[in-house]
């Protein structure tokens, strides 16, 4: 009898864990690595890069003063909503969507007003200002005038998780220069949100697709996810963030099991609800201060989560000076994110080291060529490049070894740098 009550137990602590709503974001990114050829490769390459970057275009772009602990400019972000309802009660309202951009807006400027109370002590210093701040797309990418929402009604058979931005739901504008977010109702109801991690920046599905009861802090959303932090937890995906776990299924003391992030204590699974502080339940080492489980990358509820770290930080900025590098130069919202004169100097080579493909991106500058150079000086390759954004070059022939760049527009030299492949 026993026997069988503990097995009931944990039968039933296991359903409860199964049962648990969450993100779905590394769900896909799995998908395209069983399903693209190369993309695994890619991916990997990409979140070294932002999780470790030679940082002296970070600093170019964030930093004008030169220390790299205090960067001072902050960049602006245009926002498509995209409302797509199968009822009168799923056409969310505008009161709805604003609420949700002004949690974003303080939750990325370190200006919620709960980071005092959810925030222990200790981990208050480790808060950062990530200095992003979100606006409603005031123009279409055509230019007319917009208001920065879109609606469509959907049939009541509409996958939303699957289809939200082909023909049959709404599909993106232009996502190398606006962030696409979603909003509808899922067919899988365990399902909160996902965004998609910079390695897929600017394709077709490249956004935030979010449930509507739990996207804002009123109308349709639901307790306890009407603070609107699964959209702060899904953006941070958007701008390279993995969860505290680590997402690689890797038990603690494998060196595995981390999100690249030198200031988020190390744990082997997610938390939920509302954990009491300090909490080593998940903790690959027990301290006084427990687990970061307050942290807006950890699955707890929306009133229990309050900041991300100065290492979180980092890497956002790293991604915007990367692979999402062309948000800042976007003419989506009245102001652009940066200078004129540092966007035209915004061109960006990445991942680095590669063994496949990089990525060049100019939003500001036109680029028309590509050379690259052996250490010998010797041309190697010539590419056309077609785009200011994610252009594509294939070094896979190329054997290993660095490599040197020369970028072009009309015949003058616009760049160099340098690239390892590996």
């Amino acid at each position: 009898m026993k026997k069988i009550i503990v097995t009931l137990i944990a039968f039933t602590a296991f359903s409860g864990f199964a049962q648990q709503r969450t993100c779905g974001t590394m769900d896909k990114v799995n998908l395209l690595k069983a399903t693209v050829p190369g993309f695994e490769a890619h991916h990997n390459e990409v979140m070294n890069y932002i999780q470790n970057p030679d940082n002296a275009q970070t600093r170019t772009i964030f930093n004008r003063g030169g220390d790299n602990n205090t960067p001072n400019v902050v960049v602006t972000i245009p926002v498509v909503f995209h409302v797509l309802y199968k009822n009168a009660a799923q056409n969310i309202s505008d009161a709805q969507i604003n609420s949700q951009l002004a949690v974003l807006n303080a939750d990325y400027r370190k200006l919620n007003a709960d980071f005092n109370t959810v925030v222990p002590s200790v981990f208050r210093p480790l808060g950062a200002d990530v200095e992003i701040t979100f606006c409603k797309a005031t123009r279409t990418p055509a230019g007319a005038t917009s208001t920065g929402i879109t609606r469509k009604s959907v049939s009541s058979s509409f996958v939303f998780e699957n289809s939200y931005y082909l023909a049959a739901g709404e599909p993106a504008w232009d996502p190398t220069k606006y962030l696409n977010i979603w909003i509808g109702r899922f067919t899988d109801d365990q399902l909160l949100g996902f965004a998609y991690l910079p390695s897929n920046a600017g394709q077709a599905d490249d956004g935030l697709c979010i449930g509507d009861q739990y996207f804002g802090t009123t109308g349709t959303a639901t307790a306890p996810f009407n603070k609107g932090r699964t959209g702060t937890h899904e953006i941070g995906h958007y701008f390279g963030l993995l969860h505290p776990w680590g997402d690689d299924g890797s038990p603690c003391g494998s060196g595995a099991n981390s999100d690249g992030v030198s200031d988020t204590p190390a744990t082997d699974n997610p938390y939920f609800n509302c954990p009491s502080f300090p909490n080593n339940a998940n903790a690959c080492t027990n301290t006084a201060n427990g687990s970061m489980f307050m942290n807006y990358m950890d699955y707890v509820n929306d009133a229990c989560m309050a900041f991300f770290t100065a290492g979180q930080k980092t890497i956002m900025q790293n991604t915007l000076a990367g692979p999402r590098l062309s948000l800042l130069t976007s003419n989506g919202c009245a102001t652009l994110g940066l200078s004129d004169f540092e966007a035209m100097n915004a061109i960006s080579v990445y991942p680095n080291p590669v063994s496949q493909y990089f990525m060049i991106t100019s939003p500001q500058s036109q680029i028309d060529e590509v050379e690259i150079f052996n250490n010998m000086g010797q041309l190697v390759k010539t590419q056309k490049l077609s785009s200011q954004t994610n252009n594509v070059v294939n070094i896979d022939e190329l054997a290993s070894g660095t490599y040197y760049l020369r970028i072009y527009n009309g015949g003058k030299l616009l760049k160099s740098d340098k690239i390892i492949k590996k």
